[in-house]
């Protein structure tokens, strides 16, 4: 298992997702896939794979998982692994362009 850390721009993201009706329905997708995260990271249905458009703290590898799939502007959750063993941290929660 996983302790999952949050920045500051995760947790703003989240608020919005939580706060939004029309968000709900992808709130509770967003909920299921850190639920994967906290106990595999590789689960298959996580599709994670490493994003190397850009770096983490410490320039750490960044992964993306999918939090939606075949669904318009699906949710995306970039995260990496750290800062501490046995912790992941969620950057960011970014529609799919």
């Amino acid at each position: 298992m996983f302790e999952l850390v949050f920045t500051e721009t995760a947790i703003k993201k989240i608020q919005t997702l939580n706060a939004e009706l029309s968000l709900k329905k992808r709130y509770k997708a967003f909920c299921k896939t850190l639920a994967y995260l906290e106990n595999n990271p590789r689960h298959p249905s996580l599709n994670t794979h490493k994003y190397s458009a850009i770096k983490g703290p410490h320039n750490a590898e960044v992964f993306e998982a999918y939090a939606e799939n075949n669904t318009p502007a699906a949710y995306r959750i970039f995260w990496c692994y750290g800062p501490d063993k046995k912790q992941l941290t969620i950057l960011d929660i970014t529609p799919h362009p």
